[in-house]
């Protein structure tokens, strides 16, 4: 399913990086190894995965840790949020995961949520109390029980934000009637001393939003920093005044991140799949 096989390679490369500096490589003698951990994510196409793993007996200590999935028999059957005990071969350079056996599921109170057919791991949402477009108060606890959908921009933007909203803009259009009100789409301003709301407003009309479903926030400047921090937005002003940020877009359910997605998953129908998803578990949740 493709919301298993989204832009794990980003990841995976990062967390790979901070594992291998500290995992202590080669301390065991080359062979194979019984291990236990929980898939954390899953690169097909890179033939990887990312394992939160204990302890490996004579090998390593408990990390998390990228591995090589050489047969593709076997990475085609890991999927995020598996626990598995699983064989770990390593040659004296790397470390393979021959085989696995499914031995549980990734537990809910470290955060893991179904989202569609699969697992995600999911992390606190950080709350924000700011003021939209039309000048009224917004927090993240006021938006209820909708599912948010969660951008960062700004107004004077030459190119990537008005193409980010133009996205988000198609995306609210392409949501079946009958979820449009279970679902929010939230823009953060990046610049909040020129976007005041209503150069917000004028912003989010000129791009065709409907500002029924949709809030354009903006405050203080010294709440919005560290507010875009928070959410992992890494942001830098340039000497002409541009703005060089991350163009996430991520999805919130239950005040959770539930998942992350760059544009071009906001154009190729991977959000709106996921959107979907989760706005149908919600109902049918509510109606059992």
């Amino acid at each position: 399913m493709g919301l298993l096989r989204r832009a794990g390679p980003r990841v995976l490369v990062l967390l790979w990086l901070v594992a291998w500096s500290g995992c202590g490589s080669g301390d065991g003698a080359p062979g194979v190894y019984p291990a236990r951990g929980i898939v954390e994510d899953v690169d097909r196409e890179g033939a990887q995965t990312l394992i939160d793993h204990d302890d490996v007996p004579g090998l390593m200590p408990a990390m998390t840790m990228n591995f090589a999935v050489p047969d593709e028999a076997v990475l085609a059957r890991l999927e995020r949020g598996q626990v598995i005990e699983f064989d770990l071969r390593f040659s004296g350079r790397s470390y393979e995961v021959e085989d696995f056996r499914v031995v549980g599921q990734a537990p809910y109170e470290a955060g893991w949520r179904r989202l569609g057919e699969g697992l995600v791991r999911t992390r606190p949402a950080p709350g924000f109390d700011l003021i939209d477009q039309a000048g009224r108060r917004v927090t993240l606890a006021s938006l209820g029980d909708r599912v948010l959908v969660v951008d960062f921009v700004y107004t004077e933007c030459p190119g990537p934000c008005p193409i980010q909203t133009s996205n988000q803009v198609a995306l609210q259009r392409s949501l079946p009637e009958a979820f449009r009100d279970r679902v929010q789409f939230v823009s953060i301003s990046l610049d909040p001393e020129v976007d005041r709301p209503e150069v917000l407003d004028a912003y989010a009309r000129e791009r065709g939003a409907d500002l029924s479903n949709w809030s354009f926030l903006t405050g203080a400047r010294e709440v919005v920093e560290p507010l875009v921090r928070a959410w992992g937005i890494g942001s830098l002003r340039q000497a002409d005044g541009e703005i060089d940020h991350t163009l996430i877009t991520f999805l919130v359910e239950d005040g959770r991140v539930m998942e992350r997605y760059t544009m071009r998953e906001a154009q190729d129908g991977t959000l709106l799949e996921a959107i979907v998803a989760l706005v149908s578990g919600s109902a049918q949740e509510a109606g059992s």
